[in-house]
């Protein structure tokens, strides 16, 4: 943890100008439901590092959880996915807010592969926690490892505000505009189920197709 820090929904999370930056650059770009939702994933990420005792880089999980979903929007419109739309802008953010390369690449990793939890987890310590964090916000994932009562401060004061319907929309949108983003993703699920007309590449056919004669 970084020597100045400070208790926000009952969580220990760094007090520095970089957090605080991360923290106005998300809620300025961010709808108040979507914000609340990286708060939290930041809040829950840092909680999970702490009750397991994980070594890391406390601003690079605050930055990276922050920015996470800064492109997740209806105006969305590609050309890459959301994820790594964000990530690039996440990475510059990083730079310009003064750390160093492997930090800043850190924070891309963790923005971009946010939606990625099985490559996510796997990664570096601060990527791990990023991730997450987040699937604990956005599904649940390792919801029993918090105390409820942590849970119930930290929803409280960042409140979901139909998070599940309002998310939704925002994949879905997605989905209709730039579905070629969205067939190696989970967003992929809800064009599949909600989108109409929507029919997603198969990897099968991929294979098959390929210019190759075996």
């Amino acid at each position: 943890m970084n020597a100045a820090s400070r208790t926000l929904a009952g969580v220990s999370v760094p007090d520095t100008p970089i957090v605080t930056q991360a923290l106005e650059y998300a809620r300025e770009r961010c709808e108040p439901y979507l914000f609340n939702h990286v708060v939290r994933s930041w809040l829950f990420a840092a909680r999970l590092g702490q009750l397991q005792s994980i070594e890391h880089d406390a601003e690079v999980v605050a930055v990276g959880t922050l920015l996470h979903d800064i492109t997740l929007n209806e105006r969305f419109n590609g050309p890459r996915r959301f994820e790594v739309e964000a990530a690039d802008i996440a990475r510059t953010f990083a730079r310009d807010s003064g750390f160093d390369e492997r930090q800043a690449q850190l924070i891309w990793d963790s923005v971009a592969l946010n939606s990625t939890a099985s490559i996510g987890l796997y990664k570096e310590a601060e990527v791990a926690l990023c991730t997450a964090g987040i699937c604990l916000d956005v599904i649940g994932w390792q919801y029993d490892l918090l105390p409820p009562n942590e849970i119930a401060k930290v929803v409280e004061e960042f409140p979901r505000l139909q998070m599940k319907r309002r998310m939704s929309q925002c994949f879905c949108h997605i989905a209709e505009v730039r579905p070629e983003t969205t067939y190696d993703n989970f967003a992929r699920d809800f064009g599949t189920r909600f989108v109409k007309g929507y029919a997603a590449v198969s990897a099968v056919d991929l294979v098959m197709d390929a210019p190759f004669a075996e």
